[in-house]
């Protein structure tokens, strides 16, 4: 099963996503967390490349199709590897982060990116996506709280922000058998809770189809 995770960054998905992982584990399943754009050499050489402060007024469809390039080798070398040895894979980021940054708050168009990547992945997509919701107050607050982890785009204004806000909460409405939204803005415990709860109802789910 292929699992993604995503929303702002300040969220608590990655805090979450090393919890569940932990979880899964202790139940024995077999468990393999990566992220993006990163999860291998050269796609952590593009992630450098694209969050990297220096590239400040990168054209749009240039940071889209870095993003999308790391994530096809991503998708080929580690993910589908991994899937194919029965391994739970759990991303944090996917295709999802590309539609509602470039696509909605770059301006490229959400439809537009999410069916030229869905063409490219070859219709590739994750089993379950969890959205991790939160203001952008709340958001805010907790990344100016480790300002040396902040990235180029973490730079970015709240108009910004707000637009990819927007853009994911309207792949929430086009795509709500695959994307669970999580209430980001309660405690960590919570939050754990909540996913953990999501996860493995499909997994159960995922169980009962396979017979």
């Amino acid at each position: 099963m292929f699992i993604t995770i995503e929303g702002m960054d300040g969220s608590g998905k990655t805090t979450a996503l090393q919890r569940v992982k932990q979880y899964l584990e202790d139940l024995n399943y077999k468990v393999v967390m990566t992220r993006e754009p990163g999860g291998l050499p050269l796609s952590e050489k593009i992630r450098e490349l694209i969050l990297n402060k220096d590239g400040v007024g990168m054209e749009p469809w240039t940071e889209a199709l870095l993003f999308i390039a790391a994530r096809k080798e991503h998708l080929e070398k580690v993910i589908k590897p991994y899937l194919e040895k029965g391994y739970i894979v759990i991303s944090d980021r996917f295709m999802d982060s590309t539609t509602a940054y470039q696509g909605g708050a770059r301006g490229l168009g959400v439809d537009y990116l999410n069916e030229l990547q869905k063409n490219i992945l070859q219709g590739f997509l994750p089993d379950l996506t969890l959205y991790f919701e939160l203001s952008f107050e709340d958001a805010e607050k907790r990344l100016s709280a480790r300002p040396e982890e902040k990235n180029r785009l973490d730079e970015e204004g709240r108009k910004f922000k707000e637009a990819v806000k927007l853009a994911f909460e309207e792949l929430v409405v086009k795509e709500p058998n695959r994307i669970t939204v999580i209430d980001a803005s309660k405690s960590p415990e919570e939050v754990f809770e909540q996913t953990k709860k999501v996860i493995l109802e499909k997994i159960e789910l995922w169980k009962k189809e396979k017979r």
